[in-house]
């Protein structure tokens, strides 16, 4: 994306957690000040660790910003975590309103290990097995839609609304694709 210090960036699900890995994004970006942060409730910690970024109390489905608001809208492993296809479709519509150009990322549901319980193919299995496999297993957590919906590469890119060009990059671990990135918007190169 090349971001210059001009450019404003909207950071769709951060952490309300003050180390610094946990909201990596801001604790690596050289312009902090241009960061507007997006959290469902409000952050302390998030706030006391990051103080120049700005926070706003929000739903990533419902954002409160005049269209095409900021530069870039940002957005690490969120998306597997907002709810239903239609949830995650509105997520990415929201953004891609919001932001002149995206990034939007996601680990990837074909990868044989699901990063979330780390049991390996159980986040193959359909729902009517899978939920109760991970409650049985310890994993109660991430045994609802609304919690865990992971996506593959093309429902990832069937999120994006119709006319807004996305370009599907791949991080890989010994030749398979362990994190989906989708880089987009109108009228981007």
């Amino acid at each position: 994306m090349r971001p210059t210090p001009a450019e404003t960036v909207l950071d769709v699900g951060i952490t309300n957690r003050s180390d610094r890995s946990s909201n990596f994004f801001e604790a690596l970006y050289p312009w902090p000040a241009s960061i507007t942060a997006v959290a469902p409730q409000p952050s302390p910690s998030f706030r006391s660790a990051f103080p120049e970024v700005r926070l706003a109390i929000a739903n990533g489905r419902d954002l409160p910003f005049a269209d095409h608001s900021f530069d870039i809208g940002f957005s690490n492993a969120v998306i597997e975590h907002v709810g239903s296809r239609d949830e995650q479709r509105a997520f990415v519509a929201e953004m891609v309103r919001t932001c002149r150009r995206v990034f939007v990322c996601t680990p990837n549901a074909g990868f044989p290990i699901d990063p979330h319980t780390l049991w390996p193919f159980v986040h193959w299995f359909p729902r009517p097995i899978r939920h109760p496999l991970l409650r049985m297993t310890g994993n109660a957590r991430w045994a609802s839609e609304s919690a865990l919906n992971p996506l593959r590469a093309y429902q990832l890119l069937q999120l994006f609304p119709a006319g807004v060009q996305v370009l599907l990059m791949r991080q890989r671990v010994m030749g398979l694709t362990t994190v989906l990135i989708a880089v987009g918007g109108h009228g981007w190169q």
